[in-house]
C-alpha cells in the first residue's frame, strides 16, 4: 500500500462513518440513555419487574451500539491524525505501522456498517435455526449435519449460547432434522440471511466409486419471539403427536414419550422438541417454535409477493449458496456473488464474511 492508496482508504472510510453516524444518531442514543438513567432513579421504577426488564434490555442494546460506534469512529479519527502528523514529520516508521493496520481499520468500520443494518424489528433477538435435508438419503442427511455443525461452530465462535431443541439422527449418517436455539445479541439479524437452500458438490464418502455428488439441504431461521408478541393459534389449527425422545437432544431416550411434534394444519409447518425433561416443557417450547416459524413464514410470503417469486423446493436451481469441494474449492452466494476459497474454514463456522457480504449487498438494493 502506498500513500495515495492509504489516503483514498481513509476518505472512503470517512464517508462510510458519516453515513453510519446519520443512521446511528449517537446524540439521540446518549439522550435516551440519560432518560433511562432518570427512570431508574424513580422510586417506583423497579416495582414493575416486567417493564423494568424491557427498559434494561433497551439500555444494554443502546450502550453496546454507542460503544461500537465510538470505538470505530475513534480508530478512524486517530488514523487520520497520525497519518497527517507522520507525513509532516516524514515519520516513515509510523506510516508503515499505519499501512500494516489498514486492514484492521477497514474491517472495524465495515463491522460497524453491518451493525447498523441490523435494525429490523426482531434483528436483536435470538434465533431458532432448523436444518432439513433434501432428497438424496444419506448424502443429503450428511450434508444437513455438516450445516448443523457449521452454524453451531459459528455461534460458539461469537460466544453465543447454543441449545439443541430437536435432533433426529439419519439412518446411516447425518441427520433427518435438527433445530437449535442460538442465543445472543443480533443472532437473528445475522442468521436471517441463511434462510434458504444450500447446495454441496463433493466426492461422496459414501460412494465406493468415488463419484461426484450434489446434495441439498434447507435452512430455516426465525426469531425467538418475546412473550408479548401476539400470534393466535387455536387447538383446531394444530395436530400434536408425542414420541420417544432420541438422539443428541433427548433427555429420556427410549424411556418416555416426552418428545412433542406439532403440525400446523393450514400451512403444514411442523416443529419438534425433545430437549426438555417433561412433555409439558417440550410442548411449551414447540409452541414457541411454531409461533416463531409462522411469523417468519409470513415475512417470507410478504417478501415473495413483493419480489414476484414462488416458494422453492429443496433442489436444483433454487439454492441461495453453493459449497463446491470438487473439482475445485469455492463457496459462492447467489446474492452477494462473492467467491470464497476457504471452504474448510467456512464449514468450520467461519461464515462472518459470507453473512456480511449478503447483508451489504441486500442493503444496497
Amino acid at each position: 500500500m502506498d500513500h495515495y492508496e492509504y489516503g483514498e482508504l481513509l476518505k472512503t472510510l470517512d464517508t462510510k462513518m458519516h453515513n453510519i453516524k446519520n443512521i446511528v444518531k449517537p446524540d439521540n442514543i446518549s439522550s435516551r440513555l440519560n432518560e433511562i438513567s432518570a427512570l431508574e432513579n424513580e422510586q417506583d421504577f423497579w416495582n414493575d419487574a416486567s417493564a423494568a426488564a424491557v427498559i434494561q434490555k433497551e439500555k444494554t442494546q443502546l450502550e453496546r451500539k454507542l460503544d461500537k460506534f465510538t470505538n470505530a469512529s475513534g480508530m478512524l479519527g486517530d488514523a487520520f491524525d497520525l497519518y497527517e502528523m507522520a507525513k509532516e514529520e516524514k515519520d516513515d516508521e509510523t506510516i508503515e505501522t499505519l499501512f500494516s493496520e489498514a486492514n484492521d481499520l477497514n474491517e472495524g468500520v465495515n463491522a460497524m456498517e453491518v451493525e447498523v443494518m441490523l435494525s429490523g424489528e426482531h434483528d436483536a433477538n435470538s434465533a431458532i435455526l432448523t436444518v432439513h435435508p433434501g432428497a438424496g438419503g444419506t448424502e443429503s442427511q450428511d450434508w444437513a449435519h455438516m450445516l448443523f455443525r457449521m452454524y453451531s461452530r459459528w455461534a460458539e465462535r461469537r460466544g453465543f449460547k447454543v441449545e439443541i431443541l430437536d435432533y433426529q439422527n439419519g439412518e446411516e449418517a447425518g441427520i433427518k432434522d435438527a433445530s437449535i436455539l442460538i442465543s445472543g445479541e443480533n443472532a437473528y439479524g445475522y442468521l436471517k440471511v441463511e434462510n434458504g437452500i444450500h447446495r454441496l458438490v463433493r466426492i461422496s464418502p459414501f460412494d465406493s466409486n468415488s463419484k461426484r455428488h450434489t446434495s441439498f439441504s434447507s435452512v430455516m431461521v426465525s426469531p425467538e419471539l418475546d412473550d408479548d408478541i401476539d400470534i393466535e393459534i387455536e387447538d383446531k389449527d394444530i395436530r400434536i403427536d408425542t414420541y420417544r425422545a432420541s438422539g443428541a437432544g433427548g433427555q429420556h431416550v427410549n424411556k418416555t414419550e416426552s418428545a412433542i411434534r406439532i403440525t400446523h394444519i393450514e400451512t403444514n409447518v411442523v416443529v419438534q422438541c425433545q430437549n426438555g425433561r417433561s412433555q409439558h416443557k417440550n410442548k411449551a417450547t414447540a409452541m414457541k417454535m411454531l409461533k416463531s416459524r409462522l411469523y417468519e413464514l409470513e415475512l417470507e410470503k410478504q417478501k415473495a409477493a413483493k419480489d414476484g417469486i414462488e416458494k422453492s423446493e429443496i433442489g436444483w436451481g433454487h439454492q441461495i449458496r453453493s459449497y463446491v469441494m470438487q473439482p475445485y474449492q469455492q463457496v459462492k452466494d447467489t446474492r452477494s456473488n462473492e467467491p470464497f476459497s476457504n471452504v474448510s474454514a467456512i464449514l468450520d463456522g467461519d461464515i462472518d464474511k459470507l453473512i456480511e457480504g449478503v447483508l451489504i449487498s441486500q442493503s444496497s438494493k
